[in-house]
């Protein structure tokens, strides 16, 4: 059986796909970002995504980021809504 994970969002500008991977047993949260605006906004973002997994606790999950400038409301509404879905297994 392979790894769970959890999908949410688009790579249509303005808005940004988020994927939450399972990782193994023991390791920590990983957050792997690209973004057109990495330059500008990228501390911005990683710091968003580890605010909403601590608040989620999640501490033991993979999540990758591929922006395409969407602003910090699609952001945050992204990684819920993949950690969302990383949950239920969905």
């Amino acid at each position: 059986m392979g790894k769970k994970n959890a999908k949410a969002g688009s790579l249509e500008s303005s808005d940004l796909l988020v994927v939450i991977e399972e990782k193994e047993a023991g390791e920590k949260l990983e957050i792997v970002m690209n973004s057109i605006v990495e330059k500008q906004y990228g501390d911005r973002i990683i710091e968003i995504a580890h605010e909403i997994a601590a608040l989620k606790g999640m501490d033991n999950v993979r999540i990758l980021i591929q922006d395409r400038g969407a602003l910090d409301y699609a952001i945050r509404a992204r990684i819920e809504t993949a950690i969302e879905r990383y949950e239920r297994g969905v």
